[in-house]
């Protein structure tokens, strides 16, 4: 099993090594890290201040970063999410970006979303602070087996899973079908 903690872990000690050795797409991607912006109003940095950064980017800079790519909004985010701590607002990593569409029916409410996955079945997953009922082939979208056995142990709910350890497991299949930035 991947852990999804230490598999963004790793990501981020790559980047990380990306970064001391000067490769571009590193570099490319500390457009996102906005902890480094002087201001809220400084726009995106150019390629002359990317290069000015590097000497002060730190491990907790990577960290940061990796869990904003992978739809998070920090790390201590990243981890309480991925490390199964409750919460009210899971990210965006069960969206797809781009990709075909989907007929989901989508919810404000987990009571009511609980409701029409119990009647109509699915699979109940969570974005951010909404929660959506998928059918297989979006989960099959999202690199998942839809028939892996963890799906059961959670009841086919991602937000009020009722085996933690086999949502973390199904986050680490997520993460691993995904591929890695360089």
């Amino acid at each position: 099993m991947i852990d999804p903690i230490e598999e963004l872990k790793i990501r981020a000690r790559v980047l990380q090594k990306g970064l001391e050795a000067e490769s571009p797409a590193s570099v490319a991607r500390l457009r996102g890290l906005r902890e480094l912006r002087r201001s809220a109003k400084d726009p995106t940095p150019g390629e002359a201040e990317l290069q000015a950064m590097l000497p002060d980017i730190r491990l907790k800079h990577c960290l940061a970063l990796v869990a904003r790519e992978a739809g998070f909004s920090d790390w201590s985010h990243a981890s309480a999410v991925l490390g199964g701590a409750p919460t009210d607002d899971f990210g965006t990593l069960l969206c797809l970006a781009g990709s075909p569409a989907h007929w989901n029916i989508w919810s404000a409410s987990y009571d009511e979303a609980a409701t029409i996955r119990a009647e109509h079945g699915g699979y109940l997953l969570a974005y951010k602070r909404q929660f959506l009922i998928c059918d297989r082939f979006y989960i099959e979208e999202l690199g998942l087996d839809p028939d892996d056995s963890d799906w059961a142990a959670i009841g086919r709910d991602w937000a009020r899973p009722r085996d933690v350890a086999a949502r973390t497991r199904l986050y680490g299949r997520l993460l691993a079908a995904q591929e890695r930035p360089a």
